[in-house]
């Protein structure tokens, strides 16, 4: 594709962890005019030193809104999720929103579409190939509401650009997403909520331990981060045109374990055999304020580590992150923000 100089660039949840530090990437390219950014809150673009980016008030449920954001641009991203809360209820805000966007960017003649979706869209199933490279399908798992829309969004993406032949589409599939700002991976890790309110044997076990360091369960499984910033870097590549349309696997050199999180953390981990597991989801299950850790449990228990081979080759992308060094900043950066001020 030719390059296009001066491009607008349209972005849905410029204010997440994600889209802050993408903003900050888009800011920095040369080639890169001028920035859109909806949101539902205000906010102000000269407070974090953008100068290229422009604040639109919108939401991704209100077509109108989003017409008036991707008006004009040649490039749209969309990350705008509803990732921690995400089960049927926001089925609207998550699919039929992005659906919203698609239509609009495709309507407004952009020629670009950078769509965030995630590892999970693979789904967890047994018959998955222990690497999953993007040839796999985004099955999604239905019990897991989170990772059933990314990959029914994925779809809905696809449905829409058959009705066009000017607009291509980059599909992002991260990892878990970490780094300074990234401090909803730490509300997402259900072992933080679990310490409290494993079943009665285990719960006895941990407490008969010294009392040295927190105890977090590890249930085995490995899996994969990758910084923020390495992810912006991707949809900068995206952005510009870079390699050709189609998904692209995102993560950090490097898996891990629960317990090397908890030996960054300095805390103890406690191995959790699967017996154990069955009954702390069981016990999880009868509590209504947490089907979300339930739906982590499950899908900790399988293990989804991706090739990044594709996004190397065609766009160039080397993450300078690690995955021990990416879990070690955002824990470093969300204890300081923590601490007490002197």
């Amino acid at each position: 594709m030719p390059a296009q100089q001066g491009l607008t660039v349209a972005v849905t949840g410029p204010t997440g962890d994600l889209g802050i530090a993408l903003v900050s990437a888009l800011e920095r390219s040369r080639r890169v005019k001028r920035i859109v950014g909806m949101a539902r809150r205000p906010f102000d673009p000269k407070s974090r030193g953008w100068r290229k980016t422009e604040y639109r008030q919108g939401d991704v449920q209100d077509r109108a809104s989003v017409r008036d954001a991707v008006r004009g641009a040649d490039v749209v991203v969309h990350l705008a999720f509803t990732v921690l809360q995400a089960s049927e209820a926001t089925r609207t805000i998550n699919v039929d929103g992005s659906r919203h966007v698609f239509e609009a960017a495709v309507r407004e003649g952009a020629e670009r579409i950078c769509y965030a979706s995630s590892v999970a869209a693979y789904g967890f199933y047994d018959d998955n190939p222990t690497w999953l490279t993007e040839d796999v399908p985004a099955r999604g798992t239905a019990e897991f509401p989170y990772s059933a829309h990314k990959a029914e969004v994925e779809k809905v993406l696809g449905e829409t650009l058959v009705r066009t032949e000017r607009t291509h589409a980059w599909i992002f599939r991260p990892c878990i997403v970490a780094g300074p700002n990234a401090d909803t991976f730490m509300r997402q890790i259900p072992y933080f909520q679990l310490s409290e309110r494993l079943p009665e044997p285990v719960g006895r076990f941990l407490a008969s331990m010294p009392v040295l360091k927190p105890v977090i369960p590890d249930v085995g499984p490995k899996f994969q981060l990758v910084h923020e910033d390495d992810v912006a870097s991707a949809f900068v590549a995206g952005v510009l045109g870079r390699g050709s349309p189609g998904p692209y696997n995102l993560a950090a050199r490097g898996p891990l374990t629960i317990g090397d999180v908890a030996d960054v953390l300095g805390w103890y981990s406690f191995p959790v055999p699967d017996a154990a597991l069955e009954a702390t989801a069981e016990f999880l299950s009868r509590i209504p304020a947490l089907p979300s850790a339930v739906s982590w449990l499950h899908a900790v228990r399988t293990p989804v580590l991706m090739r990044t081979t594709r996004a190397q080759k065609e766009l160039g992308w080397r993450p300078k992150h690690t995955g021990k060094a990416t879990v070690k900043e955002m824990i470093e950066a969300y204890r300081a923000e923590r601490e007490p001020a002197p």
